[in-house]
């Protein structure tokens, strides 16, 4: 008999002790912020509406020196000129347009790693960006559409 005491004695302990911790894992599931260092399992919704949030924030912002953020739509008739600032991008998106490039150092096509100087054919859909203000831009050799921001 004394040796059947000491397991049930065992299992009493056991048992309290398994209660004890399956109850202490119950009272922190539900403690602290979603997101927080005491509760960091989110679900992917509670993700992507932050992401969203802060997309939507940052799309409707304004870059340093008051440029946007967001793309503007132009069409340029044959023979007007687009002068960009510096930091401006702009993608030809139809039509047909030349590099305007006062300076002679060109303007970089980001898309094909590639310098454009003047008088130079603007490939469509390629991303340019203007490194300085200084005269730089595209005519149109006929109507022309392009995206530009900045």
């Amino acid at each position: 008999m004394h040796k059947k005491s000491k397991l049930i004695a065992l299992g009493l302990v056991v048992f309290m002790a398994a209660v004890g911790l399956g109850l202490s894992s119950l009272a922190f599931a539900g403690s602290g912020d979603p997101g927080s260092s005491s509760d960091p399992l989110v679900t992917r919704s509670y993700v992507d509406s932050l992401v969203q949030k802060k997309f939507e924030e940052y799309a409707g912002s304004v870059q340093p020196g008051g440029a946007s953020l967001k793309w503007e739509i132009e069409t340029l008739q044959a023979g007007e000129t687009f002068i960009g600032s510096a930091g401006t991008e702009f993608i030809l998106r139809g039509g047909a347009a030349v590099i305007v490039d006062p300076t002679g150092s060109g303007i970089p096509d980001i898309t094909s790693g590639s310098n454009y100087t003047e008088g130079r054919q603007v490939p469509s859909n390629h991303l340019f960006n203007i490194p300085r203000s200084d005269g730089r831009g595209i005519k149109a050799t006929k109507e022309a559409i392009i995206m530009y921001r900045g």
